[in-house]
């Protein structure tokens, strides 16, 4: 089941008093850059530096009490452990988060900074998985998935949400696209609040799982993709997919040097640090493969978080 514009209402209201109302930032410059008015949604100024902390919210705020107390758990190595963690910390509940032992130190002490209860496993799906079984089995937490799960849907979906009460007139709405939370919770909001409003999304021609699926109306999964933006390797899920076919008008593939072009550009010209993941959602502009030229276009910016130690240029 998808979740309804009304969940995702309900959704802004349970995350209001937790999570960031993000910026939208505008730049001259970028307009003539690329030829349309651009209405930028900050979600790298949103808790744990990405939309992720907007599912993850909603999904512990939603649990009942009963459910709470035994905790949540999930898998991940990346923005999704940070915010269910965060998220957790917040109601005051055990967040179990796997991890594979190769994870970045960086992302390892953020999740523990957190407060999340961290178990390592082998950098394998497998092992993930299995370590996460023995855990929610032995501990009876709920699992947060970070993307196919209804709850984390409907809060991603409240950043498109937010934007479109902001500057209403929009014609397109652009988001990144991996594993498909985001961009099905944006086509949501924004397909029922704007009938006709075009939804597209970006996505890595280094790592183009979701267009291929799309194209061969079953779920392609990303094998052994290489990309900078290192935020959308995930495949699209059983949930998500099915959303995305039916609301999202086109996914354009972006090549490697336009992400880091259009990252760069963000950093020096608009002087905000977004990541390379967001930079692939605003270089379906920066490249041009489809017209878009004179409209209105919101694009989500959907985290900045950076290894500073390993900057793409």
């Amino acid at each position: 089941m998808s979740p309804t514009l009304n969940e995702i209402r309900a959704a802004a209201e349970r995350i209001q008093p937790y999570a960031h109302r993000t910026p939208v930032l505008t730049s001259e410059s970028l307009n003539r850059k690329v030829g349309a008015q651009v209405f930028l949604k900050c979600e790298n100024f949103q808790k744990v530096g990405a939309f992720k902390f907007r599912g993850a919210c909603n999904a512990v705020y939603s649990l009942t009490e009963e459910e709470a107390a035994r905790g949540v758990c999930t898998h991940s190595s990346g923005n999704h452990a940070q915010a269910l963690a965060l998220a957790a910390k917040l109601r005051g509940i055990p967040a179990y988060i796997v991890m594979p032992n190769n994870a970045p130190a960086v992302k390892k002490n953020a999740v523990a900074g957190y407060g999340g209860l961290i178990t390592f496993c082998e950098p394998t799906l497998e092992a993930r998985e299995n370590t996460l079984d023995g855990i929610r089995l032995e501990s009876g937490a709920t699992l947060v998935h970070p993307y196919d799960d209804e709850r984390v849907i409907a809060g991603q979906g409240t950043a498109a949400l937010e934007l479109l009460q902001e500057i209403p007139d929009l014609d397109v709405l652009i988001a990144p696209v991996g594993g498909g939370g985001l961009l099905s919770g944006t086509a949501i909001a924004a397909g029922e609040i704007k009938p006709g409003i075009r939804v597209i999304a970006g996505e890595p021609e280094m790592a183009d799982d979701a267009f291929r699926s799309m194209r061969a109306g079953v779920i392609i999964p990303s094998v052994n993709p290489k990309t900078v933006a290192d935020g959308l390797l995930t495949s699209l899920g059983a949930l998500t997919f099915p959303i995305i076919r039916q609301r999202v008008e086109q996914i354009v593939t972006v090549s490697e040097a336009g992400i880091i072009e259009t990252m760069k550009y963000v950093w020096e010209r608009l002087k905000i640090v977004i990541e390379p993941s967001a930079a692939v959602a605003l270089a379906v502009l920066w490249e041009g493969k489809i017209n878009l030229r004179g409209l209105k276009a919101g694009v989500i910016l959907s985290g900045g978080n950076v290894d500073l130690e390993k900057l793409p240029w």
